[in-house]
């Protein structure tokens, strides 16, 4: 028979790990309090930097304890910004999982944040049940694409590239795509996640899944948020 104890343990490495990165006190107090009320959520880290965070991750690395599986992290801040940060985190740790913290008059930012590796971003008056269901989403593997600015960032900064060169190579890559692996990068372009992608058109969200799966590598992409990327600079 399970102890009291054994119990809590086991509910507590079920949580899902996450880490704070913000350089101003009172928004990380306010976003852990938000993720706190999620009993599914658990903070493991908080850093004031983006150099401060890879010291505490590789730390706990070191000691063996609990790595985040998800990253809230701001994007302006000093030291060592949120996009370099996350750009160094993703690829020494591919199994953590970057959410960008952004305002309104950031979008150019939260688009860096996107090609340097996060999962997605979020504006920072998120209220608390969006906040969580997001991290729940990243960490199992779904971007995260606010609406409003989807489109608009990462038009907008397709077309600032003038990467006509690049842009011909992408296509390229798609069209060895299937015509439905094409249609679900322009579903998941537009922010939707496997269930809403399933319910479109009309299969399991498991075939979905499977689908993004294929896709990423037969693109050699790391995860559905690259899928986004690349197919707005393909400009498709």
């Amino acid at each position: 028979m399970a102890t009291n104890s054994g119990i809590a343990g086991a509910a507590a490495s079920a949580r899902i790990p996450v880490m704070i990165v913000d350089d101003q006190p009172e928004t990380r107090l306010g976003l852990a309090l938000m993720v706190r009320r999620d009993p599914g959520l658990a903070i493991v880290l908080e850093a004031e930097d983006g150099r401060q965070a890879i010291d505490r991750i590789e730390r706990a690395e070191e000691l063996g304890r609990d790595l985040p599986r998800v990253v809230l992290m701001d994007v302006r801040m000093p030291v060592l910004d949120g996009i370099d940060a996350t750009a160094a985190i993703t690829r020494r740790w591919p199994n953590v999982y970057v959410l960008m913290l952004t305002t309104y008059d950031e979008d150019d930012y939260a688009f860096g944040g996107l090609e340097a590796g996060a999962s997605g971003f979020l504006l920072k008056d998120v209220r608390a049940g969006e906040l969580c269901r997001a991290v729940r989403s990243v960490a199992d593997g779904d971007a995260v694409l606010t609406p409003r600015v989807t489109r608009e960032v990462l038009a907008r900064s397709v077309r600032a590239s003038g990467q006509d060169k690049r842009a011909a190579e992408l296509r390229s890559a798609f069209r060895r795509l299937t015509d439905r692996e094409r249609e679900v990068c322009a579903l998941v372009a537009d922010g939707l996640s496997n269930a809403e992608i399933a319910e479109r058109l009309t299969v399991q969200p498991a075939s979905a899944k499977r689908a993004v799966t294929r896709i990423l590598a037969k693109l050699g992409l790391r995860d559905r948020t690259q899928i986004a990327v690349k197919w707005y600079q393909a400009g498709l």
